[in-house]
């Protein structure tokens, strides 16, 4: 009497491959490190451009549309520290990408004399990328350093106007939907030079710039992180090395491939480190961050994470 004869298929006996991470980026001069670890080194993941900023890849953590996101520390700190979520909060920090601070320009239209100076914008309606991105949690910044905090029956300005995208936010300060409103400074300039906008001013992030969250489906607290954060990193790193040899290439990609001249490219080169392992967050930057944004009122204390819960830092 013969056995019946088994087949197995190779797919039954091989564990299923992992999809590759789902990374969120701003598409901007600071992405260049991550163009190089994909065009040079093979990175495997889906990069997925958010040109509306941080708040908005916040938002995709929590709905599972990406795994990854690579964007301004203000606005990932402010996500976890305000508590206004469900569950876990979606996300955590896992590694940092810029260590240099960012350089907030200070916008309003071109054909706006009535706001004469930074001081005028107090009382006035800013323009924000959406509701906790790094462009609102930096209006508050400056509000607290202009001391326009102080009395808490009156806010600092009459309205926060969200209108999504860089050029939305152009648009708004000249038609007077908004009176002003906070991008970097290098990616604000080319509009300067044009004519379309008007610099009032500048302020600097008193902490590193960017950083790197993971959905806590792939961070969790106490848990090791998910293998594939390990190549995402390695690869991260050799975009950075690759970028710190290679500037002229570098340029060329950023005044080719994105909005900026030349010029300005490599003025930027000039101001920005990239750290060269990207992997880990240092928690007295976190708790900077969250002391500064607590002093302005983006944060309240007692609410949300505290800033050791928003890391997880691979043992």
């Amino acid at each position: 009497m013969f056995s019946p004869v088994c087949y197995l298929r190779e797919e039954d006996i091989m564990p299923a491959a992992e999809p590759p991470l789902r990374v969120g980026y701003v598409p901007e001069h600071f992405s260049t490190p991550i163009h190089f670890a994909k065009k040079h080194f093979g990175l495997s993941a889906q990069l997925i451009p958010f040109p509306s900023g941080t708040g908005h890849m916040i938002t995709a953590l929590r709905a599972n549309e990406i795994d990854v996101g690579i964007g301004l520390t203000e606005a990932w700190v402010a996500g976890l520290g305000k508590g206004d979520f469900e569950g876990d909060g979606g996300y955590r920090l896992v590694g940092t990408y810029v260590q240099t601070p960012l350089c907030w320009a200070i916008s309003t239209g071109a054909q706006r004399p009535e706001i004469t100076s930074v001081d005028s914008l107090k009382g006035g309606k800013i323009g924000v990328s959406r509701l906790g991105s790094g462009s609102y949690v930096m209006g508050n910044v400056l509000a607290d350093e202009r001391g326009w905090l102080s009395d808490p029956s009156t806010p600092p300005y009459s309205q926060a106007v969200v209108l999504h995208t860089f050029e939305n936010l152009r648009r708004a300060v000249n038609s007077g939907e908004a009176d002003f409103f906070m991008w970097e400074h290098f990616t604000s300039k080319r509009y300067y030079d044009s004519g379309e906008i008007r610099r009032l001013g500048e302020i600097y992030t008193p902490w590193s710039s960017w950083k790197i969250v993971a959905s806590t489906r792939l961070a969790p607290a106490g848990g090791p992180l998910d293998p594939r954060l390990a190549d995402l990193f390695r690869k991260l790193d050799e975009g950075v090395r690759y970028f710190n040899e290679h500037h002229d290439e570098a340029v060329q990609y950023i005044s080719t491939a994105l909005d900026y001249s030349e010029e300005d490219a490599r003025e930027w080169l000039k101001t920005v480190k990239f750290p060269d392992h990207v992997q880990g967050v240092d928690p007295e930057v976190v708790q900077k961050t969250v002391d500064v944004l607590r002093k302005a009122g983006v944060l309240t204390e007692g609410k949300g994470l505290e800033p050791s819960a928003m890391i997880v830092n691979a043992s």
